[in-house]
């Protein structure tokens, strides 16, 4: 039975239906995004806090908000290049230390796959 299950699984992705678990929702990831809130802004043209405004952070440079005080880690990795695309966002909002090991951002992570996947969309939206 489970093998059947498992079967069907692998059908339905080989014909291209996307599982549920992976669909994106910007509007519960405004939800998520309530953690990130105690440090940072989303709104366009929005003050920075302890973290920087995040409006337009798809895509955008990283260490690059003028008159943010970024971490040497961070400013050091922007430096090589580091451009938060999607790919970048989800390791370093997995775990920040595992991509900036001396950076200052405090929070410890998001582990929730569907939680990540709709922050990101969120992100993306305004972006």
């Amino acid at each position: 039975m489970a093998r059947a299950a498992t079967l069907t699984l692998l059908a339905g992705l080989a014909a291209g239906f996307a599982l549920p678990a992976a669909a994106q929702d910007a509007a519960a990831g405004q939800r998520v995004f309530n953690q990130c809130r105690a440090c940072h802004t989303i709104d366009a043209g929005g003050r920075n806090g302890v973290g920087p405004n995040l409006h337009g952070i798809v895509g955008r440079k990283a260490a690059s908000i003028e008159g943010f005080r970024y971490s040497a880690d961070m400013r050091a990795k922007a430096e090589a290049g580091l451009t938060w695309t999607e790919d970048q966002l989800r390791p370093y909002i997995t775990n920040p230390k595992a991509v900036v090991p001396a950076g200052s951002m405090s929070f410890p992570g998001l582990r929730n796959e569907q939680q990540l996947n709709d922050l990101i969309a969120y992100l993306r939206a305004n972006s």
